[in-house]
């Protein structure tokens, strides 16, 4: 295997929401990284507060779709390490599960504009490539479990992913 290439690096949440007829909140982002495309709402720890990412996870879930939630709320089941992501930078996510349903549509922010689909519809959007390919089969599956993945993103490659942990318990609805 070649040497990583050296990019910043950056620590984030992705979080699943969905209302109480079972539809996913996404965003159109409007912003780098992922611009265009659909996406869970998220963002990046806040390191120099020492900000844990289940705090964090509840902050940009407060911040971007103004509902509010608490650790309790919350489920982590995945963790994706991401080499070179769009060539221009290193990513580690924590996925979570928003257990507490959501009350309605938000409004649009500055990071674009978000709306509700069935898992169904979801397959249809424009989404990123790992979200394609990893994200969404990983919460179809285990997202009742926890996996750890490294997702090798070099522009110039083949998308590449590697499971490095994983407790794998059925989603049980």
């Amino acid at each position: 295997m070649p040497a990583p290439t050296e990019l910043p690096f950056k620590i984030s949440v992705l979080v699943f929401l969905r209302d109480g007829e079972g539809r996913h909140l996404l965003i159109r982002r409007a912003k780098a990284p992922n611009l265009g495309c659909w996406s869970p709402v998220g963002g990046k720890l806040e390191m120099a507060r020492g900000e844990s990412p289940f705090e964090c996870a509840a902050r940009e879930v407060g911040e971007e779709a103004g509902h509010a939630v608490e650790a309790a709320d919350l489920h982590l089941f995945g963790m994706v390490s991401e080499r070179a992501y769009e060539g221009a930078t290193h990513w580690l996510m924590f996925l979570f599960d928003c257990r507490k349903p959501l009350g309605g549509l938000p409004p649009d922010i500055a990071e674009g504009r978000f709306g509700l689909f069935s898992r169904a519809e979801v397959d249809g959007l424009n989404l990123p490539p790992t979200d394609r390919t990893l994200l969404w089969p990983v919460w179809d599956s285990h997202r009742g479990s926890f996996q750890a993945f490294r997702a090798e993103c070099d522009p110039a490659r083949p998308l590449r992913m590697t499971v490095e942990e994983s407790h794998l318990r059925p989603h049980l609805g």
